[in-house]
């Protein structure tokens, strides 16, 4: 990996300034824009902006102590720098570093030891102590695989090809990949491609969608025929899967409350041959009561802090507070207690989280059986990012009365 070329440089700088100091601006979308952008950079050039972008916002709060400093929207090139440094990156000394002091920053790297465990693991002193006290001893394990660069995941759509059927026809375009062990629908790629170029991917035989994500699919349960709900569906990801689980057949309603998501879900479906999925925006309350005691399976992927897949959106802990999750924590218990009326007697229900905080995951579960006596706890998964995968946590509820 190295820094050769100035316009890369200045790519990096400004895309970095968007993410850290614009309003609603997410890593994932902000990266996405400067690549269309530049379309006549070629792969590797892109490869070595994703790189560098993500892995300066994933070590920010590291950077800052080799810096000295804070960063502000003057200083992201003595940002760079000190991560180029840090990272032994070969670089060109391009004009935009005329003037950065290197000698205080290269003194504090040849110490090898930092001040404190958030400067570590580079994130805030807040989160810092929260998982340390909601996980113990374990949180540093969990930071430590929070830090590492997500493999890229695809689901197979065994609607349109079989897991085998999609590598080989991955592998004619040029993608290498292999199917992972105990998860059906997997396929883990060697090395990041952009596999939205695929035709694989324009004929609808795959998505990408994390390995852990994929869990929770199959710990709802669907059966063929049956009315499905998926309450906080968003784009559709786990949606077009429980489709698939159930080969067209049944009915799924798929809930939001943004118009834009449930449209994107729509064209995923259709590229994907997923038609038992019907969209419907919660634009108040009736659309709820409407669906009360309708549902054989409901599933409620709730909003929650996002802790689980900080290797995917570094950018996030930045962007969230101690605040923010006592927030979600109030939404998530009355999101338990609203959707889970949509629930049929004997129906089964699945609430999850992307994150890894038990007053977010089991906590919340416990707290809701305490006071709905009508649903019983059948079963509950942790899956944590040290495992190698996103973190998540999924339960399997009943509705006895």
């Amino acid at each position: 990996m190295e820094l050769i070329h100035r316009n890369l440089a200045i790519g990096i700088h400004d895309a970095l300034q968007e993410t850290f100091f614009e309003k609603n601006k997410y890593a994932d979308k902000v990266i996405e824009r400067l690549l269309k952008a530049n379309r006549k950079w070629g792969s590797q050039d892109r490869a070595v902006v994703s790189e560098i972008f993500y892995n300066i916002i994933r070590w920010k709060k590291r950077l800052e102590y080799y810096m000295g400093e804070g960063v502000k929207p003057n200083n992201i090139y003595k940002l760079i720098i000190a991560y180029l440094l840090w990272s032994k990156t070969n670089y060109k000394k391009f004009e935009e570093f005329d003037g950065i002091k290197i000698a205080d920053i290269l003194t504090k790297l040849k110490k090898n030891t930092v001040p404190t465990k958030a400067i570590e693991y580079s994130i805030p002193d807040w989160l810092a102590e929260t998982l340390e006290k909601e996980l113990g001893p374990k949180w540093e394990r969990e930071m430590l695989a929070l830090n590492e660069q997500a493999p890229t995941v695809l689901r197979t759509n065994s609607l349109k090809t079989t897991t085998k059927e999609l590598i080989s026809d991955l592998s004619d375009e040029g993608v290498v990949s292999f199917p992972i062990k105990n998860y059906p629908d997997a396929v883990q790629l060697e090395e990041k491609k952009n596999v939205f170029l695929t035709t694989a991917f324009k004929e609808g035989l795959f998505e990408v969608q994390d390995a852990s994500s994929q869990k929770i699919g199959y710990f709802l349960d669907v059966k063929e025929g049956q009315r499905v709900v998926d309450a906080c569906a968003g784009a559709g990801g786990k949606t077009l899967h429980l489709a698939a689980l159930m080969q067209n057949k049944g009915q799924i309603i798929a809930l939001d409350i943004f118009e834009w998501k449930l449209a994107e879900l729509k064209r995923r479906a259709k590229r994907a041959g997923a038609h038992n999925i019907e969209t419907r925006m919660i634009s108040d309350n009736k659309v709820i009561k409407r669906l009360h005691e309708k549902a054989d399976r409901l599933l409620i992927d709730a909003p929650c802090s996002g802790l689980g897949v900080l290797k995917r959106n570094p950018d996030s802990k930045w962007k969230i507070d101690q605040d923010f999750i006592d927030r979600i924590k109030k939404e998530q218990q009355q999101i338990l207690q609203d959707y889970s009326k949509m629930l049929k007697k004997g129906g089964k229900m699945v609430y999850a989280t992307c994150s890894i905080l038990p007053s977010e995951n089991n906590l919340q579960v416990d707290e809701f059986i305490k006071n709905n006596p009508g649903f019983k706890m059948i079963k509950d998964e942790k899956v944590m990012p040290s495992e190698g995968y996103d973190g998540f946590y999924m339960a399997l509820i009943e509705r006895v009365s």
